[in-house]
């Protein structure tokens, strides 16, 4: 069984819901950024019963996955992971195991805290270099053809130019992130200042009414635009 949804609530909402049909020797593969806690006392609890959860994040938007540029991000028993790796290589050509039930969670939002970080540094960049008076095609350009150069400038740079924002993630969705991000730092006793910046930064952007938009609108909280 496969799962894909918002956020945590909506786990704990559809497994109280199917649990009982569930049996020995089912394997559910849940590719929601969601809560390592809950992913944890869910997997083990289910563990118990013989049936085996995966956390099999997908690190990448959904153009990345559906052109098969995604990597998958998985926390599983070993049997389990091995008996389900050709379907997680269906999802994505490179694929890593990262440990027990849970892991795959806790790598996950580590990997949004940067992918995060580069969109929001890109933003704050290019409008720093619109009010210099440089061309934010020509500041992009030379951003990408120097040593700060990262994946988010190919991914989200033309969209933040363009102010093209229809989704491809949403950027609520990513405060969702970084607010699991915060409660799992302070459970393990991670500091994370710039994602509690970070979050600031995109609490604004949803109060601008950017919300829905794509995550590529948080140069709208640099350039004070409205939506």
């Amino acid at each position: 069984m496969l799962l894909s949804l918002p956020g945590p609530a909506e786990v704990v909402e559809t497994i109280e819901a199917i649990e009982p049909l569930l049996q020995a020797g089912d394997c559910i593969l849940d590719t929601t950024t969601g809560d390592p806690e809950m992913v944890e006392s869910t997997a083990a609890r289910l563990a118990a019963k013989g049936i085996f959860w995966m956390d099999a994040e997908i690190g990448g938007s959904s153009r990345q996955a559906a052109n098969g540029e995604a990597i998958v991000i998985c926390g599983a028993a070993p049997d389990a992971f091995e008996q389900c790796r050709n379907i997680l290589l269906a999802i994505g050509p490179r694929v890593f195991h990262t440990g027990p039930p849970g892991t795959g969670t806790r790598m996950k939002l580590a990997l949004n805290i940067a992918i995060g970080l580069h969109r929001a540094v890109l933003a704050e960049s290019l409008e720093f270099a619109r009010a210099n008076g440089i061309a934010p095609e020509l500041a992009l350009e030379i951003l990408k053809a120097g040593p700060a150069y990262s994946k988010a400038m190919d991914i989200k740079g033309e969209k933040m130019l363009r102010g093209d924002f229809t989704p491809e993630a949403r950027l609520a969705q990513h405060l969702k992130d970084v607010t699991l991000i915060r409660k799992t730092a302070g459970a393990v006793g991670a500091r994370v200042p710039l994602s509690t910046l970070h979050e600031e930064l995109l609490r604004e952007a949803v109060d601008l009414g950017l919300g829905a938009r794509d995550n590529s609108s948080i140069i709208r909280v640099f350039s004070g635009k409205p939506v």
